[in-house]
Protein backbone atom coordinates (compact mmCIF):
# COMPACT_ATOMS: atom_id res chain seq x y z
CA UNK A 1 0.00 0.00 0.00
CA UNK A 2 2.67 2.42 0.87
CA UNK A 3 4.68 1.57 -2.05
CA UNK A 4 8.63 2.94 -2.25
CA UNK A 5 9.77 5.64 0.65
CA UNK A 6 11.32 7.48 -2.22
CA UNK A 7 8.48 7.70 -4.50
CA UNK A 8 6.35 9.20 -1.40
CA UNK A 9 8.77 12.26 -0.98
CA UNK A 10 8.71 12.50 -5.30
CA UNK A 11 4.83 12.65 -5.11
CA UNK A 12 4.88 15.16 -2.35
CA UNK A 13 7.28 17.48 -4.15
CA UNK A 14 4.95 17.49 -6.87
CA UNK A 15 2.11 18.51 -4.99
CA UNK A 16 4.08 20.63 -3.01
CA UNK A 17 6.56 22.91 -4.70
CA UNK A 18 9.37 24.68 -2.63
CA UNK A 19 8.73 28.27 -1.06
CA UNK A 20 11.68 29.28 -3.65
CA UNK A 21 9.71 27.86 -6.41
CA UNK A 22 6.24 29.12 -5.21
CA UNK A 23 8.29 32.66 -4.80
CA UNK A 24 9.66 33.06 -8.23
CA UNK A 25 6.61 32.38 -10.14
CA UNK A 26 4.51 34.42 -8.15
CA UNK A 27 6.97 37.21 -8.65
CA UNK A 28 7.37 36.86 -12.38
CA UNK A 29 3.05 36.75 -12.81
CA UNK A 30 2.98 39.77 -10.54
CA UNK A 31 5.81 41.66 -12.20
CA UNK A 32 4.55 41.07 -15.68
CA UNK A 33 0.56 42.00 -14.79
CA UNK A 34 1.87 45.00 -13.21
CA UNK A 35 3.89 46.30 -16.09
CA UNK A 36 1.24 45.63 -18.41
CA UNK A 37 -1.37 47.70 -16.51
CA UNK A 38 1.17 50.29 -16.00
CA UNK A 39 1.54 50.45 -19.76
CA UNK A 40 -2.14 50.31 -20.66
CA UNK A 41 -2.62 53.40 -17.62
CA UNK A 42 0.78 55.55 -19.30
CA UNK A 43 -1.29 54.95 -22.63
CA UNK A 44 -4.58 56.47 -21.61
CA UNK A 45 -2.68 59.10 -19.79
CA UNK A 46 -0.64 60.11 -23.42
CA UNK A 47 -3.93 59.90 -25.43
CA UNK A 48 -5.64 62.41 -22.99
CA UNK A 49 -2.61 65.00 -23.45
CA UNK A 50 -2.98 64.55 -26.81
CA UNK A 51 -6.72 65.42 -26.49
CA UNK A 52 -7.31 62.08 -28.11
CA UNK A 53 -10.53 61.49 -26.47
CA UNK A 54 -12.00 58.53 -29.08
CA UNK A 55 -8.65 56.77 -28.75
CA UNK A 56 -8.28 57.05 -24.47
CA UNK A 57 -12.20 55.91 -24.72
CA UNK A 58 -10.85 53.12 -27.04
CA UNK A 59 -8.61 52.14 -24.59
CA UNK A 60 -10.83 52.36 -21.45
CA UNK A 61 -13.06 49.68 -23.35
CA UNK A 62 -10.37 47.28 -23.89
CA UNK A 63 -9.42 47.43 -20.66
CA UNK A 64 -12.89 46.59 -19.46
CA UNK A 65 -13.23 43.56 -21.71
CA UNK A 66 -10.02 42.19 -20.22
CA UNK A 67 -11.22 42.29 -16.79
CA UNK A 68 -14.56 40.76 -17.79
CA UNK A 69 -12.14 38.37 -19.60
CA UNK A 70 -10.48 38.14 -16.42
CA UNK A 71 -12.97 38.06 -13.84
CA UNK A 72 -14.46 35.06 -16.35
CA UNK A 73 -11.43 33.40 -15.67
CA UNK A 74 -11.36 33.54 -11.87
CA UNK A 75 -15.11 32.83 -11.87
CA UNK A 76 -14.31 29.70 -13.41
CA UNK A 77 -11.01 28.65 -11.14
CA UNK A 78 -12.37 29.64 -8.06
CA UNK A 79 -16.13 27.58 -9.19
CA UNK A 80 -14.25 24.26 -10.46
CA UNK A 81 -14.43 22.15 -7.33
CA UNK A 82 -18.32 23.14 -7.41
CA UNK A 83 -18.24 22.38 -11.56
CA UNK A 84 -17.10 18.83 -11.43
CA UNK A 85 -19.11 18.01 -8.16
CA UNK A 86 -22.21 18.79 -10.99
CA UNK A 87 -23.06 14.98 -12.04
CA UNK A 88 -24.80 13.51 -14.83
CA UNK A 89 -25.98 10.42 -16.69
CA UNK A 90 -23.41 9.25 -19.29
CA UNK A 91 -25.90 9.12 -21.91
CA UNK A 92 -26.37 12.66 -21.95
CA UNK A 93 -22.94 13.74 -21.88
CA UNK A 94 -22.69 11.31 -25.47
CA UNK A 95 -24.79 13.87 -27.34
CA UNK A 96 -23.06 16.19 -29.13
CA UNK A 97 -19.62 15.16 -29.06
CA UNK A 98 -16.84 17.61 -30.66
CA UNK A 99 -14.66 15.54 -32.58
CA UNK A 100 -11.53 15.59 -30.49
CA UNK A 101 -13.90 13.16 -28.04
CA UNK A 102 -14.08 9.20 -28.84
CA UNK A 103 -17.25 8.18 -29.43
CA UNK A 104 -16.46 4.38 -28.61
CA UNK A 105 -14.78 5.27 -25.50
CA UNK A 106 -16.36 2.92 -22.47
CA UNK A 107 -17.76 5.26 -19.59
CA UNK A 108 -18.37 2.34 -17.77
CA UNK A 109 -14.95 1.13 -17.36
CA UNK A 110 -13.81 5.29 -16.84
CA UNK A 111 -15.96 5.30 -13.89
CA UNK A 112 -15.16 1.85 -12.28
CA UNK A 113 -11.52 2.55 -13.07
CA UNK A 114 -11.66 6.01 -11.17
CA UNK A 115 -13.65 4.24 -8.08
CA UNK A 116 -11.08 1.73 -7.61
CA UNK A 117 -8.39 4.22 -7.57
CA UNK A 118 -10.23 6.19 -5.30
CA UNK A 119 -10.88 3.37 -2.88
CA UNK A 120 -7.34 2.46 -2.92
CA UNK A 121 -6.17 6.19 -1.72
CA UNK A 122 -5.78 7.75 -5.10
CA UNK A 123 -4.52 11.61 -5.55
CA UNK A 124 -6.93 15.08 -4.91
CA UNK A 125 -8.01 14.92 -8.16
CA UNK A 126 -8.61 11.21 -8.40
CA UNK A 127 -10.95 11.97 -5.20
CA UNK A 128 -12.64 14.86 -7.01
CA UNK A 129 -13.14 13.04 -10.24
CA UNK A 130 -14.05 10.09 -8.59
CA UNK A 131 -16.81 11.70 -6.86
CA UNK A 132 -19.28 11.21 -9.63
CA UNK A 133 -18.01 8.14 -10.59
CA UNK A 134 -19.00 6.56 -7.22
CA UNK A 135 -22.02 7.54 -8.15
CA UNK A 136 -21.63 5.79 -11.57
CA UNK A 137 -22.04 8.83 -13.32
CA UNK A 138 -19.65 11.73 -15.05
CA UNK A 139 -18.73 15.23 -14.12
CA UNK A 140 -20.72 17.58 -16.31
CA UNK A 141 -17.20 18.99 -17.25
CA UNK A 142 -14.01 18.02 -17.05
CA UNK A 143 -11.27 20.14 -15.04
CA UNK A 144 -9.05 19.22 -18.40
CA UNK A 145 -11.50 21.00 -20.15
CA UNK A 146 -11.84 24.10 -17.33
CA UNK A 147 -8.21 24.25 -17.68
CA UNK A 148 -8.41 24.18 -21.86
CA UNK A 149 -11.27 27.33 -21.03
CA UNK A 150 -8.50 29.54 -18.67
CA UNK A 151 -6.18 28.84 -22.24
CA UNK A 152 -8.67 29.95 -24.61
CA UNK A 153 -10.09 32.79 -22.78
CA UNK A 154 -6.21 34.26 -22.47
CA UNK A 155 -5.39 33.67 -26.12
CA UNK A 156 -8.66 35.36 -27.25
CA UNK A 157 -8.17 38.03 -24.80
CA UNK A 158 -4.35 38.55 -26.87
CA UNK A 159 -5.42 38.11 -30.51
CA UNK A 160 -8.42 40.75 -29.54
CA UNK A 161 -6.13 43.56 -28.42
CA UNK A 162 -3.76 42.61 -30.99
CA UNK A 163 -6.58 42.82 -33.69
CA UNK A 164 -7.65 46.50 -31.69
CA UNK A 165 -4.11 48.06 -32.77
CA UNK A 166 -4.11 46.66 -36.29
CA UNK A 167 -7.49 47.99 -36.98
CA UNK A 168 -6.96 51.31 -36.03
CA UNK A 169 -3.45 50.93 -37.32
CA UNK A 170 -4.55 50.46 -40.74
CA UNK A 171 -7.55 52.91 -40.53
CA UNK A 172 -5.33 55.86 -39.81
CA UNK A 173 -2.88 54.79 -42.33
CA UNK A 174 -5.66 54.72 -44.78
CA UNK A 175 -6.95 58.29 -43.85
CA UNK A 176 -3.14 59.96 -44.32
CA UNK A 177 -2.75 58.84 -47.66
CA UNK A 178 -5.74 61.41 -48.00
CA UNK A 179 -3.60 64.37 -46.70
CA UNK A 180 -1.97 65.04 -49.95
CA UNK A 181 -5.79 65.76 -51.44
CA UNK A 182 -6.66 68.24 -49.11
CA UNK A 183 -3.05 70.48 -49.16
CA UNK A 184 -4.13 70.52 -53.33
CA UNK A 185 -5.48 73.28 -55.03
CA UNK A 186 -8.83 73.79 -55.74
CA UNK A 187 -7.87 74.28 -59.67
CA UNK A 188 -6.63 70.72 -59.96
CA UNK A 189 -9.69 68.49 -58.50
CA UNK A 190 -10.59 68.28 -62.22
CA UNK A 191 -8.26 65.52 -63.21
CA UNK A 192 -8.58 61.95 -64.85
CA UNK A 193 -9.29 60.52 -61.57
CA UNK A 194 -12.49 62.89 -61.66
CA UNK A 195 -13.48 61.99 -64.67
CA UNK A 196 -13.37 58.56 -64.15
CA UNK A 197 -15.59 59.21 -60.93
CA UNK A 198 -17.87 61.03 -62.65
CA UNK A 199 -18.10 57.95 -65.67
CA UNK A 200 -18.71 55.63 -62.93
CA UNK A 201 -21.76 57.85 -61.87
CA UNK A 202 -23.33 58.02 -64.95
CA UNK A 203 -22.83 54.86 -65.82
CA UNK A 204 -25.07 53.48 -62.62
CA UNK A 205 -27.58 56.00 -63.67
CA UNK A 206 -27.35 54.00 -67.07
CA UNK A 207 -27.78 50.46 -65.71
CA UNK A 208 -28.17 49.51 -62.21
CA UNK A 209 -26.40 46.27 -62.52
CA UNK A 210 -23.35 48.07 -63.71
CA UNK A 211 -23.30 50.64 -61.24
CA UNK A 212 -23.41 47.79 -58.15
CA UNK A 213 -20.89 45.46 -60.25
CA UNK A 214 -18.54 48.52 -59.80
CA UNK A 215 -19.22 49.08 -56.36
CA UNK A 216 -18.33 45.55 -56.05
CA UNK A 217 -15.17 45.76 -57.57
CA UNK A 218 -14.25 49.37 -56.55
CA UNK A 219 -13.79 48.44 -52.92
CA UNK A 220 -10.84 46.02 -53.77
CA UNK A 221 -8.45 48.41 -55.72
CA UNK A 222 -10.18 52.34 -55.71
CA UNK A 223 -12.26 52.35 -52.78
CA UNK A 224 -11.83 56.50 -52.10
CA UNK A 225 -9.92 58.20 -54.87
CA UNK A 226 -9.18 62.27 -54.77
CA UNK A 227 -12.54 62.82 -56.92
CA UNK A 228 -14.50 61.26 -54.12
CA UNK A 229 -12.64 62.39 -50.89
CA UNK A 230 -12.85 66.42 -52.78
CA UNK A 231 -16.57 66.45 -53.56
CA UNK A 232 -17.33 64.98 -50.29
CA UNK A 233 -15.30 67.39 -48.57
CA UNK A 234 -16.96 69.94 -50.80
CA UNK A 235 -20.49 68.48 -49.89
CA UNK A 236 -19.46 69.09 -46.02
CA UNK A 237 -18.33 72.58 -46.11
CA UNK A 238 -21.85 73.71 -47.70
CA UNK A 239 -23.67 71.38 -45.69
CA UNK A 240 -22.07 72.62 -42.48
CA UNK A 241 -21.90 76.25 -43.82
CA UNK A 242 -17.77 75.90 -42.73
CA UNK A 243 -15.03 78.15 -43.34
CA UNK A 244 -13.32 77.00 -47.03
CA UNK A 245 -10.13 76.03 -44.85
CA UNK A 246 -11.94 73.88 -42.88
CA UNK A 247 -9.13 71.07 -41.89
CA UNK A 248 -11.58 68.30 -43.36
CA UNK A 249 -8.44 65.77 -43.13
CA UNK A 250 -8.24 66.19 -39.21
CA UNK A 251 -11.92 66.13 -38.70
CA UNK A 252 -12.14 62.83 -40.82
CA UNK A 253 -8.91 61.36 -38.61
CA UNK A 254 -11.16 61.80 -35.32
CA UNK A 255 -14.56 60.82 -36.89
CA UNK A 256 -12.53 57.04 -37.96
CA UNK A 257 -11.23 57.45 -33.91
CA UNK A 258 -14.88 57.09 -32.86
CA UNK A 259 -16.27 55.12 -35.26
CA UNK A 260 -13.19 52.77 -34.20
CA UNK A 261 -14.33 53.35 -30.25
CA UNK A 262 -17.65 51.41 -31.02
CA UNK A 263 -16.01 48.43 -32.75
CA UNK A 264 -13.42 47.35 -30.65
CA UNK A 265 -15.60 46.37 -27.53
CA UNK A 266 -16.63 42.44 -27.20
CA UNK A 267 -20.83 43.07 -26.31
CA UNK A 268 -23.43 40.97 -25.22
CA UNK A 269 -24.66 39.65 -28.43
CA UNK A 270 -20.72 38.45 -29.52
CA UNK A 271 -20.49 36.55 -25.95
CA UNK A 272 -23.70 34.66 -27.23
CA UNK A 273 -22.52 34.16 -30.73
CA UNK A 274 -19.54 32.54 -29.25
CA UNK A 275 -21.58 30.47 -27.43
CA UNK A 276 -23.71 29.36 -30.78
CA UNK A 277 -20.22 28.46 -32.06
CA UNK A 278 -19.15 25.89 -29.61
CA UNK A 279 -22.69 24.54 -29.50
CA UNK A 280 -22.08 23.97 -33.33
CA UNK A 281 -18.80 22.48 -33.23
CA UNK A 282 -20.10 19.16 -33.30
CA UNK A 283 -18.32 16.37 -35.22
CA UNK A 284 -18.62 15.98 -38.82
CA UNK A 285 -19.96 19.48 -39.07
CA UNK A 286 -17.17 21.33 -39.56
CA UNK A 287 -18.07 24.38 -38.26
CA UNK A 288 -14.75 26.14 -37.64
CA UNK A 289 -14.25 26.16 -42.02
CA UNK A 290 -17.65 27.05 -42.59
CA UNK A 291 -18.80 29.55 -39.94
CA UNK A 292 -15.34 31.59 -41.12
CA UNK A 293 -17.32 32.64 -44.65
CA UNK A 294 -20.24 34.54 -42.78
CA UNK A 295 -17.71 37.70 -42.03
CA UNK A 296 -16.43 37.23 -45.64
CA UNK A 297 -19.54 37.52 -47.22
CA UNK A 298 -20.65 39.90 -45.08
CA UNK A 299 -17.69 42.19 -45.73
CA UNK A 300 -17.92 42.31 -49.04
CA UNK A 301 -21.90 43.21 -48.89
CA UNK A 302 -21.01 46.38 -46.69
CA UNK A 303 -17.97 47.54 -49.03
CA UNK A 304 -20.20 47.20 -52.13
CA UNK A 305 -22.85 49.18 -50.32
CA UNK A 306 -20.66 52.02 -48.61
CA UNK A 307 -19.29 51.97 -52.66
CA UNK A 308 -22.53 52.47 -53.78
CA UNK A 309 -23.64 55.15 -51.24
CA UNK A 310 -20.17 57.01 -52.13
CA UNK A 311 -21.32 57.18 -55.49
CA UNK A 312 -24.78 58.34 -55.20
CA UNK A 313 -23.28 61.12 -52.67
CA UNK A 314 -20.76 62.76 -55.11
CA UNK A 315 -23.61 62.55 -57.61
CA UNK A 316 -26.10 64.10 -55.53
CA UNK A 317 -23.17 67.00 -54.80
CA UNK A 318 -22.26 67.66 -58.08
CA UNK A 319 -25.89 68.01 -58.52
CA UNK A 320 -26.55 70.12 -55.81
CA UNK A 321 -28.86 67.90 -54.07
CA UNK A 322 -29.11 67.63 -50.40
CA UNK A 323 -27.34 64.20 -49.09
CA UNK A 324 -29.26 61.98 -46.45
CA UNK A 325 -29.06 58.72 -44.54
CA UNK A 326 -31.83 57.55 -47.30
CA UNK A 327 -29.16 55.20 -49.05
CA UNK A 328 -28.50 53.59 -46.03
CA UNK A 329 -29.61 50.44 -45.16
CA UNK A 330 -33.27 51.54 -43.36
CA UNK A 331 -31.92 55.12 -43.12
CA UNK A 332 -29.61 53.87 -40.69
CA UNK A 333 -25.91 54.17 -41.14
CA UNK A 334 -25.02 52.33 -37.29
CA UNK A 335 -26.50 49.37 -38.68
CA UNK A 336 -23.65 49.12 -41.11
CA UNK A 337 -21.32 50.11 -38.44
CA UNK A 338 -22.96 46.99 -36.10
CA UNK A 339 -22.47 44.80 -38.98
CA UNK A 340 -18.49 46.27 -39.38
CA UNK A 341 -18.44 45.58 -35.55
CA UNK A 342 -19.68 41.94 -35.91
CA UNK A 343 -17.05 41.13 -39.14
CA UNK A 344 -13.96 42.34 -36.69
CA UNK A 345 -15.10 40.36 -33.61
CA UNK A 346 -15.68 37.39 -35.56
CA UNK A 347 -12.68 37.10 -37.58
CA UNK A 348 -10.60 37.50 -34.25
CA UNK A 349 -11.72 34.69 -32.29
CA UNK A 350 -11.67 32.66 -35.44
CA UNK A 351 -8.25 33.22 -35.48
CA UNK A 352 -8.05 32.97 -31.65
CA UNK A 353 -9.59 29.37 -31.84
CA UNK A 354 -6.72 28.81 -34.60
CA UNK A 355 -4.01 29.53 -31.49
CA UNK A 356 -6.00 27.83 -29.62
CA UNK A 357 -5.88 24.91 -31.12
CA UNK A 358 -2.80 25.17 -32.25
CA UNK A 359 -0.86 25.71 -28.94
CA UNK A 360 -3.20 22.78 -26.92
CA UNK A 361 -0.94 19.57 -26.65
CA UNK A 362 -4.28 17.10 -27.11
CA UNK A 363 -5.37 18.00 -30.56
CA UNK A 364 -3.14 18.33 -33.62
CA UNK A 365 -3.51 21.32 -36.31
CA UNK A 366 -4.97 18.57 -38.67
CA UNK A 367 -7.47 16.57 -36.76
CA UNK A 368 -11.06 16.84 -36.88
CA UNK A 369 -11.05 20.22 -35.01
CA UNK A 370 -9.94 21.77 -38.46
CA UNK A 371 -10.92 19.42 -40.70
CA UNK A 372 -8.33 19.46 -43.70
CA UNK A 373 -5.29 21.26 -43.80
CA UNK A 374 -6.35 22.72 -47.01
CA UNK A 375 -9.10 24.06 -44.61
CA UNK A 376 -6.77 25.93 -42.08
CA UNK A 377 -4.88 27.35 -45.17
CA UNK A 378 -8.43 28.65 -46.59
CA UNK A 379 -9.63 30.13 -43.35
CA UNK A 380 -6.22 31.81 -42.57
CA UNK A 381 -6.33 33.74 -46.33
CA UNK A 382 -9.92 34.93 -45.56
CA UNK A 383 -8.81 35.90 -41.98
CA UNK A 384 -6.19 38.25 -43.06
CA UNK A 385 -8.40 39.48 -46.17
CA UNK A 386 -10.88 40.26 -43.77
CA UNK A 387 -8.60 42.35 -41.26
CA UNK A 388 -6.79 44.23 -43.16
CA UNK A 389 -9.58 44.78 -46.51
CA UNK A 390 -11.92 45.85 -43.27
CA UNK A 391 -9.65 48.16 -41.06
CA UNK A 392 -7.52 49.70 -44.36
CA UNK A 393 -10.71 50.07 -46.31
CA UNK A 394 -14.59 49.69 -45.02
CA UNK A 395 -13.82 51.45 -41.72
CA UNK A 396 -12.48 54.20 -43.36
CA UNK A 397 -15.23 54.75 -45.85
CA UNK A 398 -17.38 54.59 -43.72
CA UNK A 399 -16.62 57.25 -41.53
CA UNK A 400 -16.46 59.44 -44.55
CA UNK A 401 -19.67 58.66 -45.58
CA UNK A 402 -21.77 59.09 -42.18
CA UNK A 403 -20.23 62.77 -41.80
CA UNK A 404 -22.82 65.15 -43.72
CA UNK A 405 -25.90 64.46 -41.47
CA UNK A 406 -27.30 62.78 -38.69
CA UNK A 407 -25.74 61.37 -35.37
CA UNK A 408 -22.48 60.93 -36.75
CA UNK A 409 -21.59 64.60 -36.97
CA UNK A 410 -18.86 65.73 -34.46
CA UNK A 411 -20.10 68.83 -33.50
CA UNK A 412 -17.90 70.19 -30.99
CA UNK A 413 -14.72 68.59 -32.78
CA UNK A 414 -16.34 70.51 -36.46
CA UNK A 415 -16.75 74.13 -34.08
CA UNK A 416 -12.94 74.01 -32.92
CA UNK A 417 -12.00 73.25 -36.21
CA UNK A 418 -14.01 75.70 -37.92
CA UNK A 419 -12.84 78.45 -35.63
CA UNK A 420 -9.02 77.87 -36.60
CA UNK A 421 -9.63 77.80 -40.00
CA UNK A 422 -11.64 81.11 -39.22
CA UNK A 423 -8.23 82.60 -37.30
CA UNK A 424 -5.82 85.09 -38.61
Amino acid sequence: MAGGGGGGKEENAMQYPPTWVVAVVYTVIVAVSFAVERFLHYGGEFLKDKKKMPLFEALQKIKEELMVLGFISLLLTVSEDRIIKICVSPDLINKMLPCWMKRDQSNTSHISGTARRLLAGGSASDAKAGYCALKKKVPLISLEAIHDLHIFIFVLAIVHVIYCVLTGFFGKLKIRQWKPWEDSNATTKKNNKTEKGLNMSSWQKDSVLIGWLLSFFKQFYDSVNKSDYLTLRKGFIRTHDANPNFDFHKYMIVAMEDDFKQVVGISWYLWIYVVIFFLLNVNGWYTYFWIGFIPFFLLLAVGTKLEHVIIQLTDDIESSKSSDDHYFWFKQPRYVLFLIHFILFQNSFEIAFFFWIWLKVTYTIDSCVMGRVSYIIVRLVIGVFIQVLCSYSTLPLYALVTQHRGDHFKKEIFDELNEKASGP
